[in-house]
Protein backbone atom coordinates (compact mmCIF):
# COMPACT_ATOMS: atom_id res chain seq x y z
CA UNK A 1 0.00 0.00 0.00
CA UNK A 2 1.29 3.36 -0.63
CA UNK A 3 2.10 5.82 1.59
CA UNK A 4 -0.83 8.19 -0.21
CA UNK A 5 -3.19 5.90 -0.14
CA UNK A 6 -2.42 5.27 3.77
CA UNK A 7 -2.89 8.83 4.31
CA UNK A 8 -5.96 8.92 2.52
CA UNK A 9 -7.38 6.61 3.65
CA UNK A 10 -6.60 7.64 7.62
CA UNK A 11 -8.24 11.29 6.64
CA UNK A 12 -11.24 9.76 4.85
CA UNK A 13 -11.76 7.55 8.28
CA UNK A 14 -11.71 10.35 10.53
CA UNK A 15 -14.10 12.46 7.98
CA UNK A 16 -16.56 9.78 7.44
CA UNK A 17 -16.80 8.76 11.11
CA UNK A 18 -18.32 5.20 10.98
CA UNK A 19 -19.73 4.34 7.52
CA UNK A 20 -22.08 5.48 4.74
CA UNK A 21 -25.56 4.04 3.05
CA UNK A 22 -24.51 2.39 0.00
CA UNK A 23 -21.43 1.48 -1.20
CA UNK A 24 -18.66 4.16 -2.40
CA UNK A 25 -15.57 3.90 -4.71
CA UNK A 26 -12.34 6.35 -4.98
CA UNK A 27 -10.38 5.07 -7.94
CA UNK A 28 -7.57 7.61 -7.30
CA UNK A 29 -5.43 7.21 -10.74
CA UNK A 30 -2.31 4.70 -10.89
CA UNK A 31 -2.49 4.15 -7.11
CA UNK A 32 -5.55 2.09 -6.73
CA UNK A 33 -9.04 2.53 -4.77
CA UNK A 34 -10.68 3.16 -1.00
CA UNK A 35 -13.76 1.51 -0.76
CA UNK A 36 -16.52 3.41 1.60
CA UNK A 37 -19.40 1.60 3.01
CA UNK A 38 -21.43 0.97 6.33
CA UNK A 39 -18.86 -0.67 7.31
CA UNK A 40 -15.99 2.57 6.82
CA UNK A 41 -13.42 3.20 4.48
CA UNK A 42 -11.02 0.45 3.14
CA UNK A 43 -8.76 -0.04 -0.12
CA UNK A 44 -9.90 -2.33 -2.52
CA UNK A 45 -11.87 -2.74 -5.13
CA UNK A 46 -16.17 -3.51 -4.94
CA UNK A 47 -19.13 -2.78 -6.76
CA UNK A 48 -19.89 0.26 -5.69
CA UNK A 49 -23.25 2.62 -5.85
CA UNK A 50 -21.42 5.85 -7.77
CA UNK A 51 -17.65 5.24 -8.59
CA UNK A 52 -15.23 9.02 -8.24
CA UNK A 53 -12.67 9.38 -10.05
CA UNK A 54 -9.11 11.78 -10.12
CA UNK A 55 -5.85 12.20 -10.50
CA UNK A 56 -3.66 11.39 -7.18
CA UNK A 57 -3.20 15.60 -7.10
CA UNK A 58 -7.15 16.63 -7.73
CA UNK A 59 -7.83 13.76 -4.97
CA UNK A 60 -5.38 15.47 -2.75
CA UNK A 61 -6.76 18.67 -2.78
CA UNK A 62 -10.03 17.52 -2.28
CA UNK A 63 -8.64 15.82 0.61
CA UNK A 64 -6.58 18.95 2.18
CA UNK A 65 -9.85 21.06 1.42
CA UNK A 66 -7.80 23.37 -1.11
CA UNK A 67 -10.24 22.01 -3.99
CA UNK A 68 -14.04 21.63 -4.06
CA UNK A 69 -15.02 18.60 -5.28
CA UNK A 70 -17.64 20.40 -7.42
CA UNK A 71 -15.72 22.76 -9.09
CA UNK A 72 -13.29 19.69 -9.75
CA UNK A 73 -16.33 17.95 -11.09
CA UNK A 74 -17.88 20.69 -13.55
CA UNK A 75 -14.02 21.27 -14.64
CA UNK A 76 -13.85 17.76 -15.57
CA UNK A 77 -11.10 16.91 -12.53
CA UNK A 78 -13.43 14.72 -11.12
CA UNK A 79 -15.32 12.01 -12.75
CA UNK A 80 -18.44 10.45 -11.53
CA UNK A 81 -20.11 7.02 -12.68
CA UNK A 82 -23.27 6.20 -10.89
CA UNK A 83 -25.58 7.37 -8.14
CA UNK A 84 -25.36 11.02 -8.31
CA UNK A 85 -27.27 11.91 -5.69
CA UNK A 86 -24.97 9.92 -3.34
CA UNK A 87 -21.67 11.83 -5.11
CA UNK A 88 -23.23 15.22 -3.59
CA UNK A 89 -23.82 13.68 0.00
CA UNK A 90 -20.18 12.75 -0.55
CA UNK A 91 -19.07 15.90 -1.53
CA UNK A 92 -19.72 16.93 1.96
CA UNK A 93 -17.06 15.06 3.52
CA UNK A 94 -14.83 17.01 2.43
CA UNK A 95 -16.07 20.58 2.88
Amino acid sequence: MSETLEKALEVLREKIDGGIEGVAKFDIEDEGAIVIDSQGARLGEADADVTLSATLDTFRAMLEGDMNPTAAFMTGKLRIDGDMGMAMKLAQIFT
